[in-house]
């Protein structure tokens, strides 16, 4: 059956950059069930030499990673006028200010790991891809 083919093709294409393994790899097999196409950056460096060659349809964005962090990217992205996709940010910073800085950095939307759920992230994810 060449129909397989076809979904690979059509599948949407996110950016998960989050530098715990554990995280990373459930965020990566909860939405591969969902039927999404994942890269995986274990760092800011690292998500921005993917978006230099793959254009993926959302990113999640860890804020506190080692190398280049989550904020240094919004900037970079912003500063670049880049900024084509939904970035979700899913961090464990709450503080207000933090989430004013990525929301005027471009973040789409905020999260907090330790209180949003892998189905929770995937309501927000495909009510991001949506818009």
């Amino acid at each position: 059956m060449k129909n397989t083919e076809k979904n690979t093709q059509s599948k949407q294409i996110i950016l998960v950059v989050e530098d715990d393994n554990f995280l990373a790899n459930a965020y990566r097999i909860k939405l591969q069930n969902a039927g999404y196409e994942i890269l995986l950056a274990t760092n800011g460096e690292e998500a921005l030499k993917i978006l230099e060659e793959k254009k993926p349809h959302l990113m999640i964005l860890d804020l506190l990673m080692p190398n280049t962090d989550g904020f240094s990217v919004l900037e970079k992205l912003q500063k670049d006028n880049k900024r084509e996709m939904p970035i979700l940010v899913a961090t464990n910073l709450g503080q207000k200010e933090d989430f004013d800085r990525a929301k005027a950095l471009g973040a789409s939307d905020y999260v907090i790991k330790s209180n949003v759920s892998l189905d929770e992230l995937l309501n927000k994810i495909q009510t991001l891809l949506k818009h």
